[in-house]
């Protein structure tokens, strides 16, 4: 049986997972206590998970999306950013932004696909901010892609726009 649920506060986190998505610890333990966290489970287990972080009034970012390295390919992470779309939405959020690498080929296209567009770049965030270098599909990630989407023009029934 598949299904997204909020983790409770009381639950063990699922910190293999978020440091899929986020290998710096101290980065993760920044956000991770001010965010709420959904989790994907298959047959009980967390295959997969997001966090929604207020960042400020009317605004959430979603964080720290991840799925399990055997479970790619299967359109789990899609699903988690539409379920994500569709919480902010619920939770009466105007806004929800979403920021990735710039080597994050694969999840770049996943956003805008799921209808986030573009909205700024963070020069040399990846610098800044981790301790060791960060490469994926031999590029160095340096620079963080900002991108958002405007919760009230999208249909969360549909996954698209009014």
């Amino acid at each position: 049986m598949k299904r997204i649920r909020e983790l409770q506060e009381a639950e063990e986190k699922p910190l293999d997972l978020w440091l899929l998505a986020d290998p710096e610890l101290q980065v993760v333990q920044s956000y991770m206590d001010r965010s709420l966290c959904y989790v994907l489970e298959l047959d009980g287990s967390a295959v997969g998970q997001y966090l929604l972080l207020p960042t400020r009034p009317m605004t959430v970012e979603l964080v720290n999306v991840a799925v399990a390295e055997s479970m790619h390919g299967r359109g789990y992470g899609k699903e988690l950013v539409q379920h994500a779309v569709e919480t902010a939405k619920r939770l009466g959020y105007h806004t929800i932004e979403v920021g990735t690498g710039n080597s994050s080929i694969g999840q770049l296209a996943l956003y805008q696909k799921c209808g986030f567009r573009i909205c700024g770049v963070d020069q040399d965030f990846f610098i800044r901010h981790y301790s060791e270098p960060i490469y994926e599909n031999g590029i160095q990630c340096r620079d963080m892609i900002r991108l958002q989407q405007d919760l009230t023009s999208y249909t969360c029934e549909k996954g698209e726009r009014k």
